[in-house]
């Protein structure tokens, strides 16, 4: 046997041990680090934009936050139920690349809105709350430091506070729901109002179907979830197709009994590509209703995976190592599924939340059914209610938020309002992967439908084109535990050659289509034996 074979057997063996079993030190359970002790709001809303930058904002009737306005600027409110006139911002832009932050200003009330980034790179941020409710806000993503929120007022319809939103094959913006709105419409607007039954049935005295979770197939249709029911909803015709299986126990997924719920990867190598749901957490059917009584019973310990590419799909339940509620789950560039903050007693919303986890998991795919989760390192801060986590392009994992207080509140209660921001990094960016870590050299930034394009990469062990595979990442817009329109693309690889010591190119084909992938910037990764590069931006078009 030769010295590279035995060379190539050994980290290959290191590699799945260590990947498997995720070793005993820090490194290989993740680690965290405090980006910023304070960034002078409550991170309940984030979005990564293409230019490395992460947008955030909390609420505007929280009273003042701990960071100015810029230039003397105040806002004035007369609607505002906290404050008439303030000085104080609700919005920060985080620079990822030099960890600096700015203050933004937004000038109605953001509580328990929604977005979605247009294919142009531009934010849209739907609704909120009181004079904010059917506001529409932009944020153009630009290279001075200039650039602010634009509000539109009264463009929406109906009032969306509590909805979602998914961009949509051809790049407009679907907004369903909301507190007692049992319709969609869209952005922009030019269709009118449509009724969705699904949303008033699955209402309840807890009203357990705010934020449905909504996923767009590779067919096109949008499935949506709400309470404990999902549909598969042909929007153009304002048609339900088909109405799946009740996902077992009955217990609420949505806001405020809070679990929730990814798209796992549509993976372009298989012969038919494969569209599967999973939900993760939430409570019990009385658990709101009892938290008001100030009972905090134990969270739902179970994730439910759907594959509604098939012709009779039916959940497929799995336990999580720990009952979770208020949990964000991102898909890493990996393909796997992390599940970050939250707690362990309670629901969402204001106190209702006790005992917080402060210790992800992360859901392996490609392990066998009932081992799939680890438990990686635990931060030093709770995150509850109000929290948000979002994946960045160097892998990590950015977390802030958590304020379970009507108002900010730093003393006296046993959660205070946090304004921390902190970093989970993985255990694919521990130092003992760098031999087998690839890093992009090159590739074209813009990506066609179903066209040939290449990329370059080094790595200093190349194993085999078997566990090597290109990916694109879709940004999320993160808030109350749902991360909308996050998806993951597996390239199609067609050819992979030697161009020089250490030095790779790859040939893939770009996405098939609009419906698997749509326009827009994506993060892409090239991911070899389970270690990701860092993630280059990269556009669909």
């Amino acid at each position: 046997m030769s010295i590279n074979m035995i060379t190539f057997l050994l980290i290959l063996v290191s590699i799945v041990t260590n990947t498997l079993v995720f070793g005993q030190n820090t490194g290989i359970q993740g680690e965290w680090h405090v980006l910023h002790s304070s960034i002078g709001i409550s991170a309940m809303h984030m979005q990564v934009l293409h230019n490395n930058k992460l947008i955030m904002f909390d609420r505007t009737d929280f009273g003042h936050s701990n960071i100015s306005l810029p230039y003397g600027r105040c806002r004035h409110d007369p609607h505002d139920s906290a404050l008439e006139t303030d000085c104080t911002a609700h919005s920060v832009l985080y620079d990822i690349d030099t960890n600096t932050f700015r203050a933004l200003m937004v000038q109605t009330d953001t509580w328990c809105s929604s977005g979605a980034v247009l294919p142009n790179g531009t934010l849209i941020q739907i609704g909120g709350f009181n004079d904010g409710d059917r506001v529409v806000r932009s944020f153009t993503p630009c290279v001075s430091e200039n650039c602010d929120w634009v509000e539109f007022p009264r463009y929406l319809i109906e009032r969306r506070w509590y909805a979602s939103n998914q961009i949509l094959p051809n790049g407009r913006i679907i907004v369903v729901g909301g507190r007692r709105q049992f319709n969609y419409e869209f952005y922009p607007q030019n269709q009118g109002l449509f009724r969705l039954d699904f949303l008033a049935e699955t209402n309840d005295e807890s009203e357990n179907n705010l934020y449905p979770y909504l996923h767009l197939l590779p067919d096109g249709n949008l499935f949506i979830f709400a309470n404990t029911r999902s549909i598969l909803l042909d929007y153009n015709n304002n048609r339900v197709v088909k109405e799946y299986p009740r996902v077992p126990g009955n217990d609420p997924r949505n806001y405020p009994s809070t679990g929730s719920s990814v798209l796992l990867p549509l993976d372009e190598n298989l012969p038919n590509v494969v569209a599967e749901i999973m939900v993760c957490g939430g409570a019990p059917r009385d658990g709101f209703r009892r938290v008001a009584h100030g009972s905090f019973g134990q969270a739902l310990s179970t994730c439910g995976r759907l594959n509604v590419s098939d012709e009779n799909p039916n959940w497929v339940m799995e336990e999580m190592p720990i009952a979770r509620v208020m949990g964000d789950m991102l898909l890493l560039p990996t393909g796997d599924v992390i599940i970050i903050n939250g707690a362990r007693l309670g629901t969402a919303g204001w106190e209702n939340g006790h005992d917080p986890i402060r210790a992800p998991v992360i859901y392996s795919l490609s392990r066998p059914q009932n081992g799939r989760f680890s438990f990686m390192a635990a931060s030093q801060t709770p995150r509850l209610y109000h929290s948000a986590a979002v994946l960045i392009p160097d892998g990590r994992v950015i977390v802030g938020g958590s304020n379970p207080h009507e108002y900010y509140n730093f003393t006296g209660v046993e959660f205070p309002t946090e304004l921390s921001l902190e970093a989970f990094s993985p255990p694919y960016l521990a130092e003992e992967y760098a031999v087998v870590r690839p890093r992009i050299l090159s590739l074209h930034e813009n990506i066609g439908y179903s066209e040939f394009f290449t990329l370059m990469f080094s790595v200093p062990q190349y194993l085999s084109s078997e566990v090597l595979t290109v990916r694109i990442v879709a940004p999320s817009f993160t808030t109350h535990s749902f991360s909308m329109n996050q998806r993951m693309v597996v390239l199609k690889l067609i050819g992979v050659e030697h161009v020089a010591p250490h030095t790779l190119k790859v040939t893939m084909r770009g996405p098939s289509t609009a419906e698997i992938a749509p326009q827009g910037y994506y993060m892409l990764f090239v991911v070899h034996a389970e270690i990701p590069s860092s993630g280059v931006w990269v556009k669909v078009q």
